[in-house]
């Protein structure tokens, strides 16, 4: 379960995660007039954007500075996996945040921090926004910030300006995003199993153990679920990470859709045999016939009309030794695009290679 899956259990509308950071123009329009002081419920969505507050940049960009401490690597960026110490104490820091912006805090039972403002429509569903504050290995200082700091910002400022809109509207911190999407995951799934929460997580901690480390309550999952339709939207700002922007000198663009992913473990066995001694044309060399899968995804995804991608992330050889010819390799095979039937065309183009490539270099 990722987050466009949060949203489509819930039935909510996937507001586009892409409000600038210096006005609340697309926000007033998500949550209604009641955000514009004095503002008719027929005024024109021009009118409200005028009169809209701006949220406070440098305060934001202070608070992401500080967030980036934790977990902080020496080249830049972090590494804040989840459960673990800078995890943990970004997670601190945020809900000081949430409170300074005026903001009623709760943990749920997976261990998901939610920031609750009250509406001014006491049956209104409520908004909800957010994003995570744990990273990748080596991450970047925005991926997930952004969205968590930014809806705190867009708090605050209505706070100050002693606005209130009609929709409650909570501000999420999702736990583990970057681990397998858990903290969403976990409120949405209908049944959580043992397997699942055994999971180890890249801080170590089985997913379990990590839920207990945040204060959660793994016997009490079930209270933490969101039913279907009780989010009127979800809203997200992220930053864009595939560089389009930049390359057309744009400052923001709007979420077109969000694409779908698959990911598989490929497993190529060989025959491991000593280096110096195996003539060329008497090995099975596995790593022979990863790599040849490696290029494979690369040609057959680019060569497709659109804007798929496939990736080999991880590659790893076995027994390992530099002087042992690759008896067994594990690696990764991750395809993405917004079409689902896509995606299956391309993994049957790729598994018919890995077939060709196992029966050339006698390799299965």
């Amino acid at each position: 379960m990722i987050r466009r899956d949060f949203v489509r259990a819930l039935g909510a509308s996937a507001a586009a995660a892409a409000v600038p950071l210096d006005a609340l123009g697309s926000l007033g329009d998500a949550v209604g007039s009641a955000a514009v002081p004095n503002a008719a419920p027929s005024a024109a969505p021009d009118a409200a954007r005028v009169l809209a507050p701006k949220v406070n940049g440098a305060r934001l960009n202070a608070a992401l500075t500080a967030l980036s401490e934790f977990g902080k690597n020496p080249q830049g960026g972090v590494t804040r996996l989840a459960y673990t110490a800078p995890d943990i104490a970004a997670r601190e820091y945020t809900v000081a945040r949430m409170k300074e912006a005026g903001l009623t805090v709760r943990f749920d039972a997976v261990g998901n921090i939610y920031g609750s403002r009250a509406g001014k429509d006491p049956v209104a569903k409520p908004i909800i926004f957010g994003s995570h504050v744990d990273s990748v290995p080596e991450g970047g200082n925005f991926d997930g910030p952004v969205g968590v700091f930014g809806a705190i910002e867009v708090a605050q400022t209505l706070q100050e300006q002693n606005l209130v809109t009609a929709h409650p509207l909570e501000v999420v911190v999702w736990q583990n995003e970057e681990g397998g999407t858990w903290g969403s995951h976990l409120i949405t799934a209908e049944r959580v199993t043992d397997a699942e929460l055994a999971t180890v997580s890249r801080g170590g901690k089985s997913i379990a153990d990590g839920i207990r480390a945040l204060g959660g309550d793994v016997a009490g999952l079930a209270t933490a679920r969101r039913a279907r339709g009780s989010a009127h939207a979800y809203v997200e700002l992220h930053i864009e990470q595939g560089g389009n922007l930049d390359r057309e000198k744009l400052d923001i663009g709007i979420v077109e859709g969000i694409v779908g992913l698959r990911q598989w473990e490929v497993t190529i066995e060989g025959f491991a045999n000593h280096a110096g001694t195996t003539p060329m044309d008497g090995r099975r060399d596995a790593m022979l016939s990863a790599a040849r899968f490696v290029e494979a995804v690369n040609r057959i995804v680019g060569a497709q009309p659109g804007r798929q991608v496939g990736t080999v992330g991880r590659i790893q050889a076995f027994p390992g030794a530099p002087n042992v010819i690759p008896g067994k390799v594990v690696c990764t095979l991750e395809l993405r695009d917004l079409d689902d039937a896509k995606i299956g065309r391309l993994y049957e183009l790729v598994r018919a290679e890995a077939t060709r490539i196992g029966a050339q270099n006698e390799t299965t």
